[in-house]
């Protein structure tokens, strides 16, 4: 990763900032943070390389709206969207506009740091995906039809009850075939699964 390579730590919260700003130091990272969006769009242009950890509810301007500017422009800063519990929707939408990561709370400090220097090596990173994108896609195609409508469903965020109304099935039958797929792709987590299927481009035909 290069040298002046900076992690911009942006959240409301000042106890936040301090925990992610020890962490990351712990770890030999530079990092700098913000107090709000804002406040980082006012030094961006001085910004040469890094990566962004962005929580993705804030006020006045929120990490979505925070992507949809570094998109516009066309600044290429690696985006990890720090989510809460039941944001599944809001990870996916930041994925759509380019985010590099999502991470749910509550999360292990390895898993940030584990895609903070993924995000730091970003041209590895491509063709790590690409890799992963042929691996995930393979582990699809094992899915039953019934298993992919599952996924779906939980891709688009939406909970077990939804899905079973759907799809003429019981609430129960939906977590099985969500086990069954959670199993099938190897993922550990609800966030994990979710991360899968947008690398395979599950999403790419979707408004």
């Amino acid at each position: 990763m290069p040298s002046e390579a900076i992690v911009h730590v942006i959240d409301d919260d000042d106890a936040v900032r301090q925990s992610f700003e020890f962490l990351l130091r712990t770890a030999r990272l530079p990092v700098k943070t913000y107090e709000s969006a804002k406040a980082f769009l006012e030094v961006i242009s001085e910004v040469k390389s890094g990566c962004v950890v962005t929580d993705v509810r804030m006020p006045e301007i929120s990490g979505i709206d925070l992507l949809r500017r570094i998109q516009e422009l066309q600044i290429g800063l690696p985006v990890i969207v720090i989510t809460g519990h039941g944001d599944v929707p809001l990870a996916v939408e930041a994925m759509k506009l380019g985010a590099a990561d999502f991470i749910e709370k509550p999360f292990d400090d390895e898993m940030l740091l584990g895609a903070v220097r993924s995000a730091l090596s970003s041209q590895e990173t491509e063709s790590k995906r690409s890799a992963q994108r042929a691996e995930i896609s393979q582990k699809l195609t094992a899915l039953s039809a019934r298993e992919q409508q599952v996924l779906q469903g939980l891709v688009a965020g939406h909970p077990n009850k939804t899905i079973a109304f759907d799809l003429g099935i019981s609430p129960r039958t939906v977590e099985i075939y969500r086990a069954n797929v959670m199993t099938k792709m190897g993922a550990a987590s609800l966030s994990e699964l979710v991360r899968m299927a947008l690398i395979a481009g599950m999403l790419d035909n979707e408004s």
